[in-house]
């Protein structure tokens, strides 16, 4: 079971908020307390062109050799030195630009790289403004040699003034753009852009979860750091390649890192995401392939919201696979105070944040289509050695704030000037990878069973409860806290799995660990469902 806690530095950490661009693709953090995120952020992912210092000589815009190993040795240097406080300077109508004028800036599609040549891939650009001020230098790999991929102000449309003519302004990030829905049409099915942040979809799927490069003191009381990504090298895909190459190299104020990133688009697409980690000073609260996402409220947590729809999430709930406790999935929940819950598990064979239900019914939301956001699940590579998965979980009362994070955070400290290496692959995807014979917690409901006591209803399915008779399974119920009643197992004939049910009287208390799984003959036949219950 997670060792949960309530957060009591609220003032100190602020609540995560995400404002997110109708087009679908960018987010950026602010804050409404004493430490405004927002304005941190924005001055924490800004950075200027590669100086001499950190990766190459200002004037070296030539044609350079390039391998991945450069990429490493560049992060280890970085790290070597005394951090660099970005330059954040921009024209004014660039510096001062509202989300509305940021989205009347277009990449012109015309002028994507590699547009015209038959490669299965193409790049377009972001460019510099709103909260996206940091220059990100792009290079693209040819033939194990980079080339700078130059900034035009003609690459881009402006619906208000255009930036100064002959001014080199560079760019914020850059879209992966691949035939993943029809072979005729080049889909938007990647993003990096702001921070360390990246996304990604699959076929069918549209936009949903962020990813990140590196989390640092997430949800610490001496207040997050925000690592960015400064530079990008992007090799040039072969004819019928399957897979787009990218090298990344990432900087914050504690810690450099090098990155390589093997994408291939599909039916799930998929991040084979290897990280080199050299850290400035001792890190002994980061995260590793930290996922993030917004939950308002489900049939567990659905009071308090006067909304049309049952249903308003990204993501219903943290799952995670592990050789010791079997597989566990944690309902999320969009508490009172902010929360972390830690689930100790040496060397997980997997992690996720999921969207298990897959119906328009469940959402009735016809622009943001919650049904089609994609799942995201972590398969950790070697070794990871001793460690937890943690969740963060933060109260939010608006769907555009992103409030949901979870990560694996080692155990040991990350000791300054020296290397660690963490390879993980990364699914985007309706289903994640892995498989099991155990029936999952496709439903959880809470609600008042009366003035003292809280119904839930947990409805069990798949192939192991088919045909199973209620009465031949028992419920492992149990909570750490409060009492236990009026447990009941039966028969859902509509998903021809199991509905299991029980009352939790909290009393005098403010905090709970809940859990249940179903077994036959002591044997699991269901995952195993975690619900932490506050007041």
């Amino acid at each position: 079971m997670a060792a949960s806690k309530p957060f009591a530095c609220r003032n100190k950490c602020g609540a995560v908020q995400l404002f997110r661009l109708r087009c679908g693709i960018s987010r950026a953090h602010s804050s409404e307390a004493k430490v405004n995120r927002r304005s941190f952020l924005a001055a924490s992912i800004a950075t200027v062109a590669m100086t001499e210092s950190a990766v190459a000589p200002k004037a070296a815009k030539a044609v350079t050799p390039f391998s991945s190993s450069e990429v490493r040795a560049l992060a280890s240097t970085l790290a070597s030195k005394p951090f660099q406080p970005p330059d954040t300077k921009l024209p004014k109508q660039l510096a001062q630009m509202g989300y509305d004028a940021y989205r009347g800036v277009r990449y012109v599609p015309e002028k994507a790289l590699w547009r015209g040549e038959g490669l299965p891939f193409q790049l377009q650009f972001f460019h510099r403004g709103f909260l996206y001020s940091n220059r990100v230098d792009l290079y693209q790999v040819v033939d194990k040699r980079a080339e700078p991929i130059s900034y035009s102000a003609d690459m881009f449309t402006f619906d208000g003034e255009p930036p100064p003519a002959g001014v080199d302004l560079g760019f914020a990030g850059f879209r992966l753009h691949a035939p993943i829905n029809r072979a005729d049409y080049y889909d938007e099915v990647g993003v990096f852009l702001g921070a360390s942040y990246f996304r990604a979809v699959a076929k069918g799927l549209g936009y949903g979860l962020s990813a990140r490069g590196l989390a640092i003191r997430t949800g610490d009381a001496r207040g997050e750091e925000f690592p960015y990504f400064k530079a990008f090298w992007i090799e040039k895909p072969a004819k019928g390649a399957t897979a787009l190459t990218v090298h990344a190299l990432l900087d914050s104020q504690s810690a450099a890192a090098a990155f390589r990133f093997t994408i291939r688009p599909g039916e799930t697409t998929v991040h084979d995401v290897e990280m080199f980690l050299y850290p400035r000073v001792d890190l002994d609260n980061f995260g590793v392939a930290p996922l993030t996402r917004m939950f308002l409220f489900d049939a567990n947590q659905s009071s308090g919201f006067d909304d049309y729809r049952s249903a308003v999430h990204d993501s219903e709930g943290l799952a995670i696979a592990s050789g010791r406790s079997g597989y566990v999935w944690r309902p999320l929940r969009n508490p009172t105070n902010l929360q972390f819950s830690l689930f100790g598990n040496p060397n997980p064979t997997g992690f996720g944040l999921l969207q298990r239900q897959r119906q328009f019914e469940r959402y009735q939301d016809l622009e943001s289509r919650f049904e089609a956001r994609p799942s995201s699940w972590v398969e950790p590579i070697g070794n990871w050695g001793e460690g937890s998965v943690q969740l963060l979980e933060i109260p939010t009362k608006q769907e555009f704030h992103d409030n949901i994070v979870a990560f694996w955070r080692p155990a040991e400290k990350a000791r300054a000037g020296s290397e660690h290496s963490f390879t993980y692959r990364l699914h985007w995807c309706a289903n994640p990878p892995a498989k099991t014979p155990l029936a999952q917690a496709v439903r959880t409901g809470a609600g008042a069973a009366s003035a003292d006591a809280r119904l839930f209803v947990i409805d069990f399915a798949g192939e192991s409860l088919r045909g199973v008779d209620p009465n031949n399974v028992q419920a492992a119920i149990a909570a750490d806290r409060g009492e236990l009643t009026n447990q009941v197992v039966q028969t859902n004939p509509v998903t021809g799995g199991l509905r299991v049910s029980f009352q939790f009287r909290p009393g005098q208390e403010t905090l709970a660990e809940l859990s249940a799984q179903l077994r036959i003959d002591d044997q699991p036949v269901s995952e195993r469902w975690l619900y932490q219950w506050s007041a």
